[in-house]
């Protein structure tokens, strides 16, 4: 099989065997405590609680834990077809504070997809709804695939 969405005849589950297998090599996710709670062709969502040594001096979550957040699940969304995929850019609006114990989900979500081109808004949202931060990345396919899905026909 040549591991592309059209060698499996379920994307979704091509999607799920794409993001467990990224989630298991994703030390820096996982080390974050972040979780993949979902994951279809063009879409994911992680979450990630907020903890003590991610405070800055105003007493608030760093943007880089939010904006790292954001980032995988960009990365879990744009690699769901099982086509490696990169991050050519992107862009993160804060709109609201993020305080300790609170659990932050980003729910990325495919715009467009043509070529070896992508653009996908994500949502970062505390656990009562209130928007966090506002996200936009565009990825670039390169060569080969993110896991074998031979087993996945």
């Amino acid at each position: 099989m040549d591991g592309s969405i059209s060698a499996c005849p379920d994307p979704g589950a091509l999607a799920r065997a794409v993001g467990a297998s990224m989630f298991e090599r994703d030390r820096a996710s996982r080390s974050l405590g972040m979780r993949l709670i979902d994951i279809d062709p063009g879409g994911a969502t992680m979450e990630m609680a907020v903890r003590e040594d991610m405070l800055n001096g105003h007493g608030t979550c760093q943007g880089g834990f939010i904006f790292a957040l954001a980032d995988s699940a960009f990365a879990f969304a744009c690699n769901s077809y099982n086509r490696n995929t990169v991050a050519s850019g992107c862009a993160i609006d804060y709109l609201a504070p993020a305080f300790v114990g609170e659990r932050l989900t980003a729910h990325a979500r495919e715009v467009s997809r043509a070529g070896r081109t992508g653009v996908y808004d994500i949502t970062v949202s505390n656990q009562k709804g209130a928007k966090i931060a506002v996200f936009r990345g565009r990825s670039y396919e390169i060569k080969g695939a993110v896991t074998d899905t031979s087993d996945q026909a």
